[in-house]
Formats: C-alpha cells, sequence, structure tokens
C-alpha cells in the first residue's frame, strides 16, 4: 500500500523525477556515466520505469520474479555489476523521497528500501546464474542487407559464437554508430542450421539504432546481441489451431512461428492476419503466401488501410470461430491492444494469448 501510494504520487511528475534520479546517480558515482548513452534522451527514463514498474508489481510474485530475471539477465551487457545495484538504489530512495513529500515518511522509506533489496537481489543472482551459462553479448557479423522498401530492410548476421533462442522470441540490438543504445527485433525465422539470424527493421522518425541499422549497416559491419527474450512461442505440448495478428513489421515473429511448426512437422490449422497502411507496407506478402502454397493447414490474409489498429481486429472477426484457438499478436503498441480486447471479446481466453509488447514494458529493461 505504501509502495503505490508513491507511485500514484509521483505519476504527474515522472520527468522530474527521472532527471533527478540520473543527477544523483551521475554526481554521486560519475564513474557509472560512462555505462550510459552519450545523449541521455536516448536513455530517456528506461531504468527508473523498469525499477518503478517492478516495485508496482511487489505482490504479485508470478509476474515480478521472471520480469526481475529478465532485467537482470539483461543488465549485463551493459556491464553492470553487483556493487552498482545500491548505487541505483540510494538515487532511487534520494528521488523519491524529494518528490514523494505528501506520502514519504519512515515507513514508507522503510518499505522501499526493503521493496528494493528484494528487487536487486532478485536481479544480481539472474545475472551470477546468466554468466555461467552465456556470454553478456554476443558480436554478429552482418552478411546480407536487403532493402524491402525505402524504410524497411531484412537484416541477417551471423553471431560468433552459437545464439541458442525459440521462434517467436527476440533480442537487443546495438550497433557500432550508437554505443550503448539497445533496442529490440524479433527473429524473423526460426532457428536454422546455418546459425544465421535475419530481423525485419523499419526505419522510425527519430529511431536511432533503426535508421542506423536500415541506412548505414551493410555486410562485414559488426552489431551486438543480448541475450532472447519473449514468451510469445509455440506449445507444442498441444495441436491447438494458432490465430497469428501481425502488423508491419510485427509479421516477422510469425514467420518464425510458421516455419517452427512446419519444421516440427505438424499440421494444425495456422491462420494468419497480417496488416499494413498500403500494399508497400505488405513487403513480405510473397514469401508469406510461398509458405501457404507449401503448407495446406497455412492461411494468409492480408488487410491493407488506414488504421491498422482497427482494422486487423475487425478482419478477425469477420471469420472464425476462434474459441479453440491460441493466439498470437505482433505489431505497434496501439495493435496490440486492440487485438487483444477483440480477442478477448470473441472468445479466446486471456491465458491463451500470447503477445510481447517490445516497445513498451519491455523496453524498460534496455
Amino acid at each position: 500500500m505504501l509502495i503505490r501510494r508513491t507511485l500514484e504520487e509521483i505519476a504527474p511528475i515522472a520527468d522530474r523525477v527521472t532527471s533527478y534520479f540520473y543527477a544523483l546517480v551521475f554526481t554521486g558515482h560519475p564513474e557509472v556515466r560512462g555505462m550510459f548513452p552519450a545523449a541521455m534522451d536516448v536513455q530517456r527514463d528506461r531504468l527508473l520505469k523498469a525499477l518503478l514498474t517492478a516495485a508496482e508489481h511487489i505482490d504479485d510474485p508470478e509476474v515480478l520474479v521472471p520480469y526481475l530475471r529478465r532485467l537482470g539477465a539483461g543488465h549485463r551487457k551493459y556491464g553492470t555489476m553487483a556493487g552498482h545495484y545500491p548505487v541505483v538504489g540510494e538515487a532511487l530512495i534520494g528521488a523519491l523521497s524529494r518528490y514523494a513529500q505528501q506520502t514519504w515518511g519512515p515507513e514508507t522509506q522503510a518499505a522501499w528500501v526493503r521493496v528494493y533489496t528484494v528487487m536487486s537481489q532478485t536481479m544480481i543472482d539472474a545475472a551470477a546464474e546468466d554468466e555461467v551459462e552465456s556470454p553478456a553479448w554476443w558480436n554478429a557479423e552482418v552478411v546480407s542487407h536487403d532493402l524491402r522498401t525505402p524504410d524497411i530492410a531484412v537484416l541477417t548476421v551471423r553471431p560468433d559464437q552459437p545464439y541458442a533462442f525459440l521462434a517467436g522470441q527476440y533480442t537487443s540490438l546495438e550497433t557500432p554508430w550508437w554505443p550503448r543504445v539497445w533496442r529490440h527485433y524479433s527473429f524473423a525465422s526460426a532457428p536454422r542450421a546455418d546459425g544465421l539470424l535475419s530481423f525485419h527493421i523499419k526505419a522510425v522518425p527519430a529511431g536511432w539504432v533503426s535508421n542506423a541499422l536500415v541506412r548505414h549497416a551493410r555486410p562485414g559491419d559488426v552489431l551486438r546481441l543480448g541475450p532472447p527474450a519473449g514468451s510469445m512461442v509455440v506449445d507444442h505440448s498441444t495441436d491447438n489451431g494458432m490465430l497469428c495478428l501481425g502488423g508491419g513489421t510485427g509479421i516477422a515473429p510469425i514467420k518464425a512461428l510458421i516455419e517452427d511448426v512446419a519444421e516440427h512437422g505438424e499440421r494444425r490449422p495456422v491462420e494468419v492476419f497480417f496488416g499494413a497502411r498500403s500494399d508497400g507496407g505488405l513487403y513480405d506478402k510473397d514469401t508469406l503466401l510461398g509458405l501457404q502454397r507449401s503448407h495446406p493447414w497455412l492461411s494468409v490474409r492480408p488487410v491493407v488501410g488506414e488504421g491498422l489498429a482497427a482494422q486487423l481486429p475487425q478482419a478477425i472477426g469477420e471469420h472464425g470461430p476462434w474459441s479453440s484457438y491460441d493466439a498470437f499478436v505482433s505489431g505497434p503498441p496501439g495493435m496490440i491492444r486492440s487485438g487483444v480486447s477483440e480477442l478477448k471479446r470473441i472468445g479466446i481466453p486471456g491465458d491463451r494469448i500470447r503477445f510481447d509488447a517490445v516497445e513498451e514494458l519491455v523496453a524498460a529493461a534496455g
């Protein structure tokens, strides 16, 4: 209750809390400044947002513990060590005590210290376990760069070490042009025998990493990969039908899921709706239609038009019924929200709807 009261009080002034938090970190411990991007507007509120998101779920361990473990393992790529956590904790308490004046007091401070102690130890433990199993990051050489539209490129890279992941997951990428700036991208194929990884990248306005990858990356360039993450994967213990919604480059993990089903020799029905604002945005249509010709259990339906967040769910509603299907949703945040709402409305239980909001909450992990 004390934690939630604090979060409610600082919500309207989050920008000021964030600025003060980083000021405390950097003035008290200038040696850690080098772990952050040179331009802090790229970092924005990611670290603090991640901590506050975790605190918000302190009474829900089923959500909190996996989230914190992903953060702890993922932060290894920044060079984070166990000794850095007290630095962040001091700044967190300092920023909250300054700006949550109505709710702050000895009892509230003690609650936050307890919460942060649990959170940080969970992250430290996860990082230590992950260190035994995998590197902090992988170097990956660009082997091909296929510009599909002026703003969309399909990038294929070769990691310098084995890289294990599941179809439907995503990773984080760092480019040599913007050190310490990481962005999340989904794998565009199931794991391949040759070990190559592919990504669909759309250059977005003011997108530092996406523009670098689309407009500057060339074969021979070396990127960094973080660890794989994400839960939008196929449950091979069932033969449920799969209903897949992909918007824009969100079709990349859907394509990976199709390949995964095919490689497992399954013949479950897979229904794919993928949308874009124009025909040009359906940049991977030929690949998907080719898969449809090869697999009689696969049905692919393109959806074109403005208002993608409304049109894709509407298209789903015109077909069906879907109550016996597992659903997978990937695309822009607005499309994910509307898609999940529509799927629940037409009777698919929430625990059978899989999605990773890569650009929202998960982005807080870095």
